[in-house]
C-alpha cells in the first residue's frame, strides 16, 4: 500500500461528497439564495452531516490522512468547522484533530481554525485570528486573545501573517461581490 491510498476509501468518498454538498449549500445560504423550505432542508442536511461525522469520530477518532487520505481529512475538517449548531461535536472534533495533527496525521492549521471556531462559538476570544465577521461595511476579526503575539501563534500552526490573510479575505469579499452578505466566516488560507 502506498501513502496515497487511504485505509478506508469508503469513508473518504462519503466525507468528500458530504463536504462538497455542504459547501454548495453554504454558498447559497451566504448569498441568501434559499427559500424557507430550502433553509429547512439545509439545516436537516447539516444535522445529517454532523451525525455522520459524530459516528466516524466515535468509531475511528479523527479521520486523518492515513485513514481517509488528505482530501477526505480536509473534508472532515470542513464538516466539523461548520457544525456550529453542535458545539459538543466541535469541541470533541477539536480535541481529536489536535491529537491527529500532533501525530502528523492531520494539518495543524486545520486544528487552529477549528479551535478558533469552537472558542468563538462558545463566546470566548479566538487564539489564531481565523474567524472574522463579514458585513456590509467590510471584514473584521472576531474577538482575539493577545493580539500583540498573534503572528507568532499563527506561524507556529503554519498560518500566514494576519495582514496577508486579511488582505486575501478583503479581496475575496470585495464590496461588489458581497451585496448584502452578513456572516461569520473562517479566514481563507487555511489549506
Amino acid at each position: 500500500m502506498t501513502a496515497a491510498e487511504p485505509l478506508r476509501p469508503d469513508l473518504a468518498r462519503e466525507l468528500v461528497a458530504r463536504a462538497a454538498q455542504s459547501t454548495a449549500r453554504r454558498a447559497k445560504r451566504l448569498r441568501n439564495q434559499l427559500d424557507a423550505v430550502q433553509l429547512g432542508q439545509d439545516r436537516h442536511s447539516d444535522h445529517a452531516d454532523s451525525k455522520v461525522l459524530r459516528r466516524i469520530l466515535a468509531e475511528h477518532d479523527w479521520p486523518g490522512h492515513r485513514l481517509v487520505g488528505p482530501e477526505a481529512a480536509h473534508a472532515a475538517w470542513r464538516l466539523a468547522l461548520h457544525a456550529d449548531d453542535e458545539p459538543d461535536l466541535q469541541r470533541a472534533a477539536t480535541t481529536l484533530l489536535e491529537r491527529a495533527a500532533q501525530d502528523g496525521d492531520a494539518c495543524m492549521r486545520h486544528w487552529a481554525h477549528l479551535h478558533d471556531r469552537a472558542l468563538v462559538n462558545s463566546g470566548r476570544p479566538q487564539e489564531f485570528g481565523t474567524q472574522l465577521i463579514l458585513n456590509a461595511t467590510g471584514v473584521a476579526l472576531c474577538p482575539l486573545r493577545a493580539p500583540e503575539s498573534l503572528d507568532q501563534r499563527r506561524a507556529a500552526v503554519e498560518l500566514p501573517p494576519i495582514a496577508v490573510a486579511l488582505d486575501a479575505v478583503r479581496r475575496r469579499f470585495a464590496p461588489d461581490r458581497r451585496a448584502g452578505v452578513s456572516a461569520t466566516v473562517a479566514l481563507v488560507g487555511a489549506t
